[in-house]
């Protein structure tokens, strides 16, 4: 799944390799150019909205029968409500697992997992991997460390495997000398 979609910005990330620079909400600011590739898990993007929705109707059922119930206890509408937000709270959490994508260009990478996102220029990089038994893929750094690459999954079968291969292009590409 590539394509241009620039719509959406993160300011919640961090960076805490190499000379990166955090994400600051627009990509001109991190290297990213106006048409960069973009790649989202697919299979856990649904898994996690439909996980959410049903733990929603869930803790939405219960919290309604609460009263109906005869446990001895009296069930208030502040415990309904607590009921209810707690179910909020759990789907929230589960919603943390659509935040995966990555934004590439000729310029660089960027990483956005479950809580920071990464942006490195190409020079930075030293490969994409896909390690075999891996659940997804990772990006290489210097001095043996790297990366999860999160929105590159393999349950995703042959999405991925464009998606790795669009990824080691543009790493390619950049690693070429220029032509004048």
């Amino acid at each position: 799944m590539t394509g241009a979609d620039t719509t959406g910005s993160d300011t919640t990330g961090s960076d805490t390799r190499g000379t990166g620079t955090a994400d600051t909400g627009g990509g001109p600011a991190l290297g990213i150019g106006p048409d960069p590739v973009v790649l989202r898990p697919r299979v856990l993007l649904i898994s996690a909205w439909v996980s959410a929705a049903i733990v929603v109707a869930i803790f939405a059922v219960v919290a309604y029968l609460l009263p109906e119930v005869d446990t001895g206890v009296y069930f208030r509408a502040a415990d309904q409500v607590s009921m209810l937000v707690l179910g909020l709270l759990i789907a929230g959490g589960l919603l943390l697992m659509a935040r995966p994508r990555v934004r590439a260009d000729a310029g660089g990478i960027e990483i956005r997992n479950v809580w920071a996102t990464h942006w490195y220029p190409w020079a930075e990089v030293e490969g994409i991997a896909f390690p075999d038994g891996a659940s997804w893929a990772r990006i290489d750094l210097p001095d043996d460390e790297y990366l999860p690459v999160l929105a590159v999954q393999a349950v995703d079968r042959q999405l991925a495997v464009r998606g790795i291969r669009t990824l080691r292009g543009l790493h390619g590409d950049s690693r070429r000398p220029a032509r004048g």
